[in-house]
């Protein structure tokens, strides 16, 4: 993890929990402020497990005496009932962490259940699927974090660190030829990728030089047209309605990128449960 996605994490964390606990977690203050308790987290399906690093800091934040004994990796497969990690410490912050903890581990989780699914249709291709910007709002570096470790790439962070053209900046720019001319003229060391529709575009895009070339709902037919005419400068990613039942028919020799909103936009969050015992004469 970069200290970019560090700070993001530190900063995501603060913000889940401060809309969670609000003015203080009044259920908890039904415990005895000095108990002690042990908590296992237990998975109640496969998926890969992803979100580690967020659960520590929910913990860390609340209370850095308490101790967490991970029993699993970071991106490991796990099964249902698997207990993933056991904590230990006081009582009522372990209760108060219970939810938010849970919440980035499910999504995570979520996530990065879904990029190994995908992975794993185009796994020994060369071929690289790739995430987008659909992700859920202020988890953009956390889903894409996730997608890594399940086994896919990220695409652009953002709207910073790369070109990419769509339609609409093509209409606005009045031409794909005009797009790239643009961008180079703005960030000469920035990749350049446009979003085309047609072959006819794809031409004029490859004409003009640009780096990475999107086909955009592109029949299969007109794939295997655009794969013949790439030269080497260039390289090819497929888009459009892509999911994990149809992304392996694309996977094609020539593509380089596939990429797909679904996986991060349709993740289903992993179902995992926390069980707390409090030591000592204390009953919840």
């Amino acid at each position: 993890m970069n200290p970019a996605q560090q700070a993001d994490l530190t900063q995501r964390v603060t913000e889940a929990l401060a809309e969670d606990i609000g003015s203080g977690d009044i259920t908890a203050q039904l415990i005895p402020a000095d108990a002690r308790a042990e908590a296992t987290i237990i998975t109640r399906e496969a998926a890969v497990l992803c979100g580690r690093p967020w659960v520590d800091e929910v913990f860390r934040q609340l209370d850095e005496t308490i101790t967490i004994q991970w029993l699993t990796d970071e991106g490991a497969d796990i099964s249902p009932d698997q207990t993933i990690c056991r904590l230990s410490g006081n009582a009522r912050a372990l209760l108060t962490g219970e939810r938010t903890a849970l919440n980035f581990l499910q999504t995570l989780s979520g996530t990065a259940t879904s990029a190994r699914r995908y992975a794993q249709k185009v796994q020994g291709t060369g071929i690289k699927i790739l995430d987008t910007r659909k992700t859920l709002p202020g988890l953009r570096l956390a889903q894409k974090y996730a997608v890594t470790v399940g086994g896919c790439h990220n695409h652009r962070m953002g709207l910073y660190d790369a070109f990419l053209i769509k339609e609409n900046h093509i209409a606005a720019c009045g031409g794909i030829s005009a797009a790239i001319h643009q961008a180079r003229q703005i960030a000469p060391g920035k990749a350049v990728e446009v979003e085309v529709e047609n072959l006819g575009e794809y031409r004029e895009a490859l004409g003009a030089g640009a780096d990475i070339i999107m086909l955009d709902n592109f029949a299969l037919a007109d794939v295997h047209t655009a794969i013949s005419l790439k030269t080497a400068s260039v390289k090819l990613e497929i888009s459009g309605n892509l999911d994990d039942a149809n992304i392996a028919n694309v996977a094609l020799p020539g593509i380089d990128y596939l990429s797909s909103g679904s996986l991060t936009k349709h993740c289903r969050a992993i179902d995992y449960s926390m069980r707390l015992r409090v030591q000592g004469p204390a009953v919840i």
